[in-house]
Order: structure tokens, then C-alpha cells, then sequence
């Protein structure tokens, strides 16, 4: 191929070309040609030549060597030069190249051109790949062309403006009066460059934000222009008039409207005739109306004006275009806790969009769902949810199972409806739910005593039925153990009367005990559970001690331990086996999330007014005979202590109030509770801002080794989604982030998140830690930072 070939002959060859091999052949053939002529000094061919080589590196090929070429072709006086010279410099060079300083200087004199094509070339490469010190050198030569009588070079110059401004702020204020000018324009080009050019000052500062308030009537005239204006070839797009500079001047009055009432009020009227008057069967009507809307929601605007936008994005729901639904349920859930009767009224539309196909759809329309629930309508709204949930993608489960716990905590209308729905959750997606659920729900069950026979009969029919969903075999062993004795009787008013043998109790435990879908914790549940019927029933108490004993070698430590201590209150303590294995008491919660056994400070600032170091806690009474058999339950010691002894050993100074029963809740049985000691782990406050709370504890557990416990609430209006803690520590010092408790922060502190921060420092370092802070509210991301500089108990 010799080096005259043209254009049209290169990109021939190099799209015949049948292998890769073979197109690189051809390309660094043509690129050798075309370097040997960019040496010559007399190159007649050089714009065809560069246009070539712009075309190689469109491809992908490397055509750096053609830079200082396009600066020769920049400073040519001819425009067939000059307009390749640019598109090259635009293509080849950016600002952080040193040759792209080479051209600052013909661009200032092509913005002095009298042809105003020239000085377009200047204006768009300077738009496009100006830095920040050609920005300052030539940002005069810009303000003089807005003040040009040129239309043409006037919109060209206002983008320019507008990088420029985005480059140096501090340039902003230099074309602040030459943009104010351009908003008198008739030009739609100019004013769209205009609109662009003043949103972007506004954003930058707050001062110049608040003097163009005043051109708000000038803008609102502008838009009625728009709107009410005939056909205008030259500016109509699918029945719309100039839907682009519709567009941005909306996005322009949003900011000025913002957080002032003043600038709201005088674009109202204007805001209801663009809503009312723009076709909506058409795309481009669509994306106007979608600005109105962001623009009403956003603004101080009057009710009515508020409810017109949310039925204008209730339409937006019924579109057949699945993006159009998609953005109505994004604008609906920032909106929803505002106007929440408004979106109501769309509730039947959005429940709809539950059955799309799209998974994105999906997930908008569960998240909106569940922010729709309320008292009023949970019944209705559960109902349709369940639908969902039964036939959800696995990825939309865990998310729906957890929604449905948090309205049904809330808005419960009956206990028995809040049971029949947790039930009904873990039957259909049992493994996806969080791991607190079963012992909030064995707390429910517990406080509810009315219920206890319908409980258990409901969840012995669910066990026979399936055992695959763990947190439900879970739930299930342990009613059938607290309350085996209720369904044994088979006398239960709310269900049909079944009637239950001691031998079909024991047969559905063993069952799960040895189902290879059973965890070692569904194993632990159904042993216990084995166990505890051994005090309410009399028949098979033998075959319950066999069963028992089989564990006892169990390779499941956990298991195994369980095993063996069972069979010592069968053997050694069979005298107390029944005070021991006594049904559980109700666990009561206080308004701090606490069950009975944990202390929090308030209570124990009353009870003890003056301040007691940790060091000289007493020991609350107790039973001496049930503190002896329980501390030598396994049989470390032969003589009975004296009622008037003391127990020594360190764990003893743990101990907390036991209940009068024969230590069920000492022993804890079912490993659902942890006890927590008598004297908390000092506690601070790390961060505090926009009602949410993130407090610190530690506890050393070794020389080097420290624990970190954070705790994070939320005491304002709105649910918080998507919170999560990030940690970073000196380099010496190792980390190990455990996993949250959730990622959701009920509002009014309806839970709290936990998550464990282990630490190790082995060279003894002064700790410190850095801990980022992100969650969504209100549809808004939130990120925060905060230092830790001394932690608490050190």
C-alpha cells in the first residue's frame, strides 16, 4: 500500500483484513508512511495524513507520535488545517500533557479570528481539553465573546464558560454578569447555554446562588414561552417544544426554588401549567413531566401542586416502558414519608408492579410496598406480600422475609396474627430469614401465654410437614419441649382437636435429630427439647434417656456436652431433674430492647444512689442448696457447702439474681439467651448526628487482645436501610471486623445494630481507630467519618 492511499482506500484494507495479525500488518505499514511524511518539511498531504492517523487511534493503535503535529496544523492559516489540527488536539492530546500547553497561544489568537468558524474551533477545544492554567489565561478572552452580537459564537463560548468554571471555581464570578445578559437571548442555543452555564454558578456558591433568585420571573417567562407556543419546526420534538431547554430550566429553578419560599411561590403557577399541559403519551412529554415533578417535590410548593405530582408519577406506573416505572417508584420512596397519603392512593398500582419481570422493577416496587404498610392496611397489604414472597427471586427473599417482620412488629393488629405470619414466613423462606428471628419469636410465643396450645399444635403440624427450613425446626423443637405437655392433651380451642402421642412427639425429634438437613444448632434445639419432656411425660422417660445417652459420644463438641450433662441430671441429680427442666418464664423486654436478665443504667442509678465500684459488687442472695448442685452439676465436689459459706472463684462474682424456680434460667437450656453480667462494660457516645447514635465498649480479653463492641440507633422518623461500619486502625495493630446483627435501623429506636470488633496489638501501640459511618435515609446516601482516640475501661 504506498503512502498516497486515501482515506477511504486505509479503512477498506484494514476492514478486509482476516485476522488480527494481518490488520496490525496493514496499520503499522501505513503508520510508518505516515510518519516519514510528518518529517517532511514540505508535506502537502499533512491534514490527510493526520485524519488517517485519527482514524489508527480510533482503533486503538497507538498514535502518539502525531501530538506535535497537530500543534503545527493548529497554528496554520488555513482552515482545512486547522480544523483537523483541533479535532486531533482534541482527540490526542488533554490537559495533563505538556504539549497541550503549546497551543494556549494560537487559541487566544483564534478567539480574536474574524471568522467565526475558527473561533468555534478554539471555543470547542478549549471546552473539551482546556487545563486549569489555560483556563485563567484565556478566561477574558471567553467573558469578551459572551457580550459578542454572534448567537452562534455566544452558545459556543457558554459552554466553554461552563468548563471553565467547573476547572478554576474561582473564575465563577467573572461571568456572572455575562450570563445574567444571555437569559434576554430569543436564540434557543444561546439560552440553553445560558441555563447551563448559571446552574452550574449556582451550585458552586451559595452568594451567587442568592442573586440570580432574582431571575426566577425572567425563567418563568421563558418556560410559559415554551409551553404555550405553537408548532416551531426548528424546535419541536415529538409534539414538545424545545424539550431540552424545557429540561434544564426546570433543573435551574429546582435550585433556586430550593429551601425558599419566595422563589417556590412565584414558579407555582408555572410548575401546575407545565404538569397539566404536557402530553404524556410520548416519550419526550415523559421527561419533561419527570422534571416537574423532581421540581415540585423539591421546592416549597403548595399541597395541591405536591398531590398533582404524585399522581402524575402514579401514571408514570401504568407506562409499558419498565424504566418509566422504575423511576416513578424511585421518586415515590423519597417521597413516601412526606406525602404518604398521596401515595397511597397509587397503593393497588404499586402492588401491581410486584409481578413484573424485571428484577429491578421488583425490587422498587417491594421496597415501596413495605414503606405503604400501616396500621390501616396491614392485613390487606401482608396478604399480597406473602403472594410475593412465595414466589420472589432468592435474591429479593431475605430482603422481603425481613420487611414483613418489621411491619408485622409493628402494626400487628392480634398476637395470633402476629404468629400465624412469622409462621408463615418461615414456612415458605425459613432460610433466608436473620438470625435473631428465632428468638424473637420464641420471646412472642413465651409473652403469649393465651396461645400456647394453638402454637404448639401448629408447629408440630409444620415439623411432620417439613423439616428443610431450619429456623422453623428450630422454633418448633422448642415449643414442642416448653409445652409438650399442652400437646399431649389434644384439648386446644383454637385449632382441630388432634390427638398427639408421647411416641409421635419423640418420633419427630429423632427424626431431626438425625435428618442430614439438621445443623448442630437445630440438633442442640431438638436434644433439648428431647430432654425437657422428660418432666411432662411418664411413659417413655427410658427410651427418652437412651436417646439422650447416644450423644454422649457425639463428635459435635456442643452437642456432646449437652449429652453428657443431661445424663448426669438423669443419674447424679435425678432429684432436681424436674425443678431444673421447668418451663421457661416470660421474658419481658423494657423500652430499651432488654429481656430480663440484663441491666441497664438507668435502673441501677435508682436503685443504688451512690457509686459502688465494679470491684465491690456483692453478690446478690441466693438459694444456697440450688447454687451448690448447680455449680457441681457435673460432680466436682462430694461435700455439700454450708449454708453460710461462701462460693470462691472468679466466675461466682457473675453470678446474677436467679428467679425462685430450680435454675431454668440459670442453666439456660436451650442456648437462645446469653447471660450478661451484673456491671456493663463502660459505654461512650462516638458519633451523634441526624438521630443516629453509634456508642463504644470494650473488654480486654488478653495482654494484646481487646474486643470492640459498636452499637448504632436511630431515633428519628424514618427507617434506615443500607448501614454499615468500616474500621481502620494503625498498621501495627490487627483487625478482624465480625458481622453485623443487621443492616436495618428501625425508626424511634425499634432496634438497635451491633457488630464485634476484634483487635489485636502485640507491640503495644497507642490505639486509635477510624470509623466511617454509611447508611440510606429517605432515599439520600449518608457517609460520615469519625475518630476514636481513647476507648473506655483502658
Amino acid at each position: 500500500m504506498s503512502p498516497s492511499v486515501p482515506l477511504q482506500e486505509m479503512i477498506r484494507a484494514i476492514r478486509s483484513a482476516r485476522t488480527q495479525c494481518e490488520e496490525r500488518g496493514v496499520i503499522q505499514r501505513e503508520c510508518a508512511a505516515i510518519r516519514a511524511q510528518f518529517r517532511q518539511t514540505d508535506n502537502g498531504g499533512r491534514s490527510h495524513n493526520l485524519a488517517k492517523l485519527l482514524y489508527v487511534h480510533m482503533l486503538g493503535y497507538p498514535a502518539h507520535f502525531g501530538q506535535m503535529e497537530c500543534v503545527r496544523m493548529i497554528a496554520s492559516p488555513r482552515y482545512s488545517e486547522k480544523r483537523v489540527g483541533y479535532l486531533g488536539a482534541m482527540m490526542l492530546l488533554d490537559e495533563k500533557q505538556d504539549a497541550s500547553l503549546l497551543i494556549t497561544n494560537s487559541i487566544k489568537n483564534d478567539l480574536s479570528h474574524s471568522n467565526q468558524y475558527v473561533q468555534s474551533l478554539a471555543l470547542c477545544t478549549l471546552a473539551c481539553m482546556g487545563s486549569a492554567e489555560m483556563c485563567r489565561d484565556l478566561a477574558p478572552e471567553i467573558d469578551r465573546l459572551l457580550r459578542s452580537s454572534n448567537s452562534y459564537i455566544k452558545k459556543k463560548a457558554a459552554l466553554c464558560a461552563v468548563h471553565i468554571v467547573r476547572k478554576v471555581h474561582d473564575l465563577g464570578e467573572l461571568f456572572v454578569p455575562s450570563a445574567r445578559s444571555l437569559l434576554s437571548e430569543k436564540n434557543h442555543g444561546v439560552l440553553h447555554g445560558a441555563v447551563v452555564l448559571i446552574t452550574e454558578l449556582c451550585e458552586r456558591s451559595p452568594e451567587t446562588l442568592e442573586r440570580f433568585r432574582k431571575t426566577v420571573p425572567d425563567l418563568v417567562q421563558i418556560m410559559k414561552g415554551l409551553v404555550i407556543s405553537g408548532y416551531s419546526p426548528d424546535h419541536d420534538v415529538a409534539g414538545v417544544s424545545d424539550p431540552f431547554l424545557q429540561v434544564r430550566i426546570l433543573r435551574l429553578l429546582r435550585i433556586l426554588g430550593r429551601n425558599n419560599e419566595a422563589a417556590s411561590d412565584a414558579m407555582n403557577d408555572l410548575l401546575a401549567q407545565v404538569a397539566t399541559n404536557t402530553d404524556s403519551t410520548k416519550t419526550v412529554g415523559n421527561a419533561v413531566l419527570y422534571e416537574t415533578v423532581l421540581t415540585v417535590l423539591d421546592i416549597k410548593s403548595e399541597s395541591g401542586l405536591r398531590v398533582l405530582a404524585v399522581n402524575i408519577l402514579g401514571r408514570f406506573l401504568l407506562n409499558n416502558d419498565r424504566n418509566i416505572r422504575y423511576i416513578a417508584m424511585t421518586s415515590l420512596q423519597k417521597i413516601v414519608l412526606t406525602d404518604h397519603n398521596a401515595v397511597q392512593r397509587h397503593r393497588g398500582t404499586i402492588v401491581d408492579c410486584l409481578k413484573d419481570q424485571d428484577a429491578s422493577v421488583k425490587r422498587r416496587a417491594l421496597e415501596l410496598s413495605l414503606a405503604l404498610v400501616s396500621a390501616s392496611n396491614i392485613r390487606s397489604m401482608m396478604k399480597e406480600l406473602l403472594i410475593f414472597l412465595s414466589s420472589c427471586p432468592p435474591e429479593l427473599r431475605a430482603q422481603a422475609a425481613s420487611g414483613i417482620f418489621n411491619a408485622a412488629e409493628r402494626y400487628a393488629p392480634s398476637k395470633r396474627w402476629h404468629i400465624d405470619t412469622i409462621l408463615h414466613v418461615l414456612t415458605t423462606a425459613g432460610g433466608d430469614v436473620r438470625d435473631e428471628t428465632v428468638p424473637n419469636l420464641i420471646q412472642l410465643i413465651t409473652n403469649t401465654s393465651e396461645l400456647h396450645c394453638y402454637t404448639v399444635h401448629k408447629l408440630y403440624r409444620a415439623l411432620l410437614t417439613d423439616i428443610s427450613q431450619q429456623p422453623l425446626v428450630q422454633v418448633a423443637c422448642w415449643c414442642i419441649g416448653e409445652y409438650g405437655d399442652l400437646l399431649l392433651k389434644g384439648e386446644c380451642q383454637e385449632t382441630e382437636a388432634v390427638q398427639v402421642t408421647e411416641d409421635d412427639v419423640l418420633d419427630a425429634l429423632e427424626i431431626v435429630l438425625q435428618s442430614h438437613m439438621s445443623t448442630p444448632t437445630t440438633r442442640g434445639f431438638a436434644l433439648t427439647a428431647t430432654m425437657k419432656l422428660s418432666t411432662r411425660i411418664t411413659d417413655n422417660v427410658d427410651r427418652i434417656r437412651s436417646i439422650v445417652s447416644i450423644y454422649g459420644s457425639c463428635i459435635d463438641v456442643e452437642l456432646q456436652q449437652r449429652a453428657v450433662e443431661y445424663n448426669a441430671l438423669f443419674k447424679k441429680y435425678d432429684h432436681m431433674r424436674a425443678a431444673v427442666l421447668e418451663r421457661m418464664p416470660v421474658i419481658q423486654k423494657n423500652s430499651l430492647g432488654q429481656t430480663n436478665g440484663e441491666l441497664s443504667e438507668e435502673p441501677m442509678k435508682e436503685s443504688q444512689p451512690g457509686k459502688v465500684k465494679q470491684e465491690e459488687t456483692a453478690l446478690p442472695p441466693q438459694p444456697a442448696g440450688q447454687v451448690v448442685d448447680l455449680l457441681d452439676l457435673l460432680g466436682g465436689s462430694q461435700e455439700p457447702l454450708q449454708p453460710g459459706s461462701s462460693v470462691a472463684g472468679s466466675a461466682s462474682t457473675q453470678l446474677t439474681a436467679a428467679p425462685t424456680s430450680a435454675g431454668g434460667d440459670l442453666l439456660d437450656l436451650l442456648g437462645g439467651f446469653e447471660p450478661t453480667p451484673l456491671a456493663p462494660a463502660p459505654t461512650v457516645t462516638v458519633y451523634e448526628k441526624n438521630g443516629v447514635t453509634l456508642t463504644l465498649s470494650c473488654e480486654q480479653q488478653s495482654e494484646s487482645g481487646l474486643t470492640v463492641t459498636l452499637t448504632a440507633s436511630n431515633s428519628t422518623d424514618s427507617d434506615i436501610s443500607g448501614f454499615t461500619l468500616q474500621a481502620a486502625v494503625p498498621k501495627s495493630v490487627q483487625l478482624q471486623m465480625r458481622a453485623p446483627s443487621t443492616d436495618c435501623l428501625p425508626a424511634h429506636g425499634g432496634a438497635k445494630l451491633t457488630q464485634l470488633v476484634v483487635l489485636n496489638n502485640p507491640n503495644k501501640v497507642n490505639l486509635k481507630m477510624r470509623i466511617r459511618v454509611s447508611y440510606t435515609c429517605q432515599g439520600s446516601v449518608v457517609q460520615d467519618m469519625v475518630q476514636v482516640d481513647s476507648f473506655p475501661g483502658l
